[in-house]
């Protein structure tokens, strides 16, 4: 079985070409500077969930009104794929913010706790 799938490779192209729409095509203010972090499209290739984070969106009504706006303009983002490829079909954006790089640290955090408190009863046995 092939590790690399047509789906992977389709969800490859969507971030790449959201990315470049997102930075020369969107003309929304409230949009401002986002990343696109990962994309996982179906295997049907019906649905691409978008995921993304922004450092201007710091709080959480921030959050959703970005994610607001992008869902509103999937049929903006879904046009522009379709002109930019051959597949037959296009698959539908789904936006979600993505708040790995904000819980990230804390569970890194949380990790480097468990392992010196494993140390510590390693030094005591």
């Amino acid at each position: 079985m092939r590790e690399y799938g047509r789906d992977l490779r389709v969800a490859d192209f969507i971030r790449d070409e959201i990315a470049d729409i997102i930075m020369r095509r969107v003309a929304d203010p409230r949009v401002g500077m986002i990343s696109i972090n990962d994309v996982r499209v179906s295997k049907d290739l019906s649905y691409a969930d978008i995921y993304f984070s922004s450092v201007q969106a710091t709080s959480t009504a921030d959050r959703e009104e970005l994610v607001e706006v992008l869902n509103k303009a999937a049929g903006f983002f879904r046009t522009q794929l379709a002109s930019r490829h051959t597949m037959r079909t296009t698959p539908k954006p789904r936006f979600h913010f993505d708040d790995l790089s904000e819980s990230g640290p804390k569970l890194e955090e949380l990790i480097d706790r468990a392992v010196q408190s494993d140390r510590r009863q390693d030094q005591e046995v």
